[in-house]
């Protein structure tokens, strides 16, 4: 990857707290000490202390991050914009505030403890050769759904895809120019809509999307032991 190469992250918190059972949307959730989002971008500067980020919230939450910022006092730089009313429009309204060009991070806004070295690996692959994608594989088996019951599946030609899904801006502005499809489930799919080659990285099981109760107490064990 060139030094000169601008750095992004577009960190995508949508969440309304249903599955966590809270009326607190899962962001803005404590986790030693700090709302999770604030972990999440604390570990993209941890990667690297220039990277740009942009943290893309629902209209209505975006006064109270700000003072949730103020409270915690988090200061770690970062631009927050309206999400729209899909998870497509909120990454499309996060990219449009990018002028430059370089190679842009797409995570999760709930996934805080994405290890450096996979931000690292992710970044210089899709400096490289235009994206990559963070993937991990399955620890259980895997059956498939028919109309007459269920069918195995060989579990090693499958991964569990995470975030970050890192991109060359060039490539992912045109790919989301493309009209939004039900199919585009994170931002991978909508790039291979372009015929685009996705390539894996390694991931890890830690880098976890906190989405339920059983998450939090899992969390809150993980940064108990050191990490």
């Amino acid at each position: 990857m060139s030094v000169n190469t601008q750095e992004y992250a577009i960190l995508v918190a949508g969440g309304s707290g249903t599955r966590m059972q809270s009326h607190l949307p899962k962001q803005f959730i404590s986790i030693g000490g700090w709302p999770i989002l604030m972990h999440t971008i604390q570990r993209f500067f941890s990667y690297n202390p220039q990277i740009k980020v942009v943290v893309v919230l629902p209209a209505d939450q975006i006064l109270f991050w700000k003072q949730l910022c103020t409270e915690n006092n988090f200061t770690l730089p970062h631009q927050v914009v309206a999400g729209g009313n899909s998870r497509f429009a909120s990454v499309n309204n996060g990219l449009a505030v990018i002028t430059g060009e370089g190679v842009v991070a797409v995570h999760d806004g709930v996934r805080p403890f994405a290890p450096v070295n996979i931000i690292n690996e992710a970044f210089a692959v899709a400096a490289q050769k235009g994206n990559a994608v963070v993937a991990v594989p399955l620890k259980e088996s895997i059956r498939k759904i028919t109309h007459d019951g269920s069918q195995a599946l060989d579990r090693d030609m499958y991964r569990l895809v995470q975030t970050p899904q890192c991109f060359q801006l060039s490539l992912l502005r045109q790919a989301y120019q493309l009209p939004e499809e039900a199919a585009f489930t994170d931002d991978a799919s909508v790039l291979e809509r372009l015929g685009e080659k996705i390539n894996l990285v390694p991931g890890a099981y830690e880098n976890l999307k906190i989405t339920t109760p059983e998450d939090l107490i899992w969390a809150e064990s993980f940064l108990q032991s050191g990490n």
